[in-house]
């Protein structure tokens, strides 16, 4: 190609959901992009991350079902896991979704350049020896599975890379670290059969949401005979032969065929001449203002490089809304604490805004809050399944600022919790709405009446 064919408005470093995403919404706008990806456009999220997870995450839960059918007046029994069909599943829900994303590149008329890019220059992305001059450029390079420096990964221990493609269920896993990661593993592994022990050093299981969710998990997980040891710190994780031996600096020592390591992703900035262009760097992560600008004029970064919440969809909006920036539409900044989360373990959590206890930080000691036991909820109960939604105000006659769900197919209840507390809605009007019955979606509203001091079918 000549040198003027490789001038852009925009160059792409990584084309994981925040890369790609600025891709699009930037080709839309009628800018020329060029996007640089080392392995398989859709990144950690849709080859090693969300998908993959949640797809092993139903297959648990189709294991389940099978388990306790009769629990629901019909005759099933569990036979085994066939790991190989699981993942023939998993890698088929892959395949179909990596196709039409290699679909959308070519239809968005953008310039895909496969291999393995480096920041040259604040203008310049070189690969190989090709040389991408942009007005712009965004870096999106994503995130990489940790470990702890006195681990080492090989043999029975992995990450949630290796995990992900294990041919066997184990019948012992320890799985250090009691975040996203850690908890939905363990829910994998403790359905597909396995005896599972988690290992948290903090003093609960995801501890950043809010310390009633944390408390409802451990139950729900030791009734699953999960067991979690909290406060328990590595010291050492050695192998010998087929088994894996972790030692916690209080003497104890624990053996299983499996050590899972989920102690959280690092950002992939290293030795990508990040800092050489004069882009800062704290601790692996590019530092930016609320408008994911760097302090080097033109350069952008965006996703998991960025501190903050490591979610697909933080990055998604993140390169949309760069990509728009730059084409000079003036977007809004993201309100981070508006970003809705959701771990997919059993029973699932689902969260958006302030735990109660930021909300006391930010609002004072008068903040109010709410638990709507799902046990007043027809559809929960008919669904077999034990959680609360919590509602979160500032003070007693302030917004809505964080709405905290635990129980069965809660993720799908955030749509509407992260519009509450975007939009600043008052309890009182939440509890106008009329949500459908019987749903789990009632639970909201019914959580929003109680606070507003007119509960239907729960105490005040």
């Amino acid at each position: 190609m000549t040198a003027s064919a490789d001038n852009f408005d925009l160059v792409i470093l990584g084309g994981g959901s925040g890369g790609y995403a600025c891709a699009f919404r930037a080709a839309e706008l009628g800018l020329r992009v060029a996007l640089v990806e080392k392995d398989k456009v859709g990144g950690t999220c849709l080859h090693r991350g969300c998908i993959p997870t949640k797809a092993l995450l139903h297959a648990a839960e189709v294991a389940d079902s099978a388990r306790e059918g009769s629990k629901f007046g019909v005759k099933t029994t569990f036979e085994s896991v066939d790991m190989a069909g699981v993942h023939s599943y998993k890698d088929g829900v892959i395949g179909r979704l990596y196709k039409g994303l290699q679909g959308l590149v070519k239809s968005h008329d953008i310039t895909f350049v496969e291999g393995t890019g480096r920041l040259s220059s604040p203008s310049t992305v070189t690969v190989g020896d090709r040389v991408l001059t942009g007005k712009n450029v965004v870096l999106a390079t994503g995130s990489y599975a940790k470990t702890l420096p006195s681990v080492e990964i090989g043999g029975h221990i992995v990450t949630s890379d290796q995990a992900l493609s294990i041919d066997h269920v184990p019948s012992r896993v320890i799985v250090l670290g009691g975040g996203v990661i850690g908890v939905e593993f363990a829910s994998v592994f403790s359905s597909f059969g396995s005896e599972v022990t988690i290992v948290e050093a903090l003093p609960r299981l995801v501890a950043a949401e809010d310390e009633a969710i944390s408390k409802q998990l451990e139950r729900a997980f030791k009734k699953r005979k999960i067991k979690a040891l909290t406060n328990a710190k590595l010291a050492s994780a050695t192998q010998q032969g087929d088994e894996v031996t972790v030692t916690l600096e209080s003497g104890d020592t624990i053996t299983a065929d499996l050590l899972l390591v989920a102690v959280g992703r690092g950002p992939v900035t290293d030795d990508l001449g990040y800092a050489e262009a004069g882009v800062t760097i704290d601790r692996g992560f590019v530092i930016t203002d609320e408008r994911c600008r760097t302090g080097v004029p033109g350069v952008y970064a965006v996703g998991d490089i960025v501190p903050g919440l490591q979610l697909a969809h933080r990055g998604f909006a993140q390169g949309i809304f760069v990509a728009e920036d730059i084409a000079g539409k003036a977007p809004t900044p993201i309100d981070e604490s508006g970003i809705p989360r959701v771990t997919y373990c059993d029973p699932e959590i689902a969260s958006v805004g302030l735990t109660e206890a930021a909300a006391r930080e930010k609002h004072g000691d008068s903040t109010t809050s709410y638990d709507y036991n799902l046990g007043g909820n027809g559809k929960s109960q008919i669904l077999q399944t034990q959680g609360f939604v919590k509602v979160v105000r500032a003070g007693d006659t302030g917004a809505v600022v964080g709405v905290h769900m635990i129980g069965a197919r809660m993720g799908e209840q955030v749509g509407e919790a992260q519009l509450i507390v975007g939009w600043e809605a008052l309890p009182d009007d939440v509890a106008s709405l009329i949500h459908a019955h019987p749903t789990q979606n009632e639970a909201l509203g019914e959580a929003h009446l109680a606070l507003a001091g007119k509960p239907l079918h729960a105490h005040a």
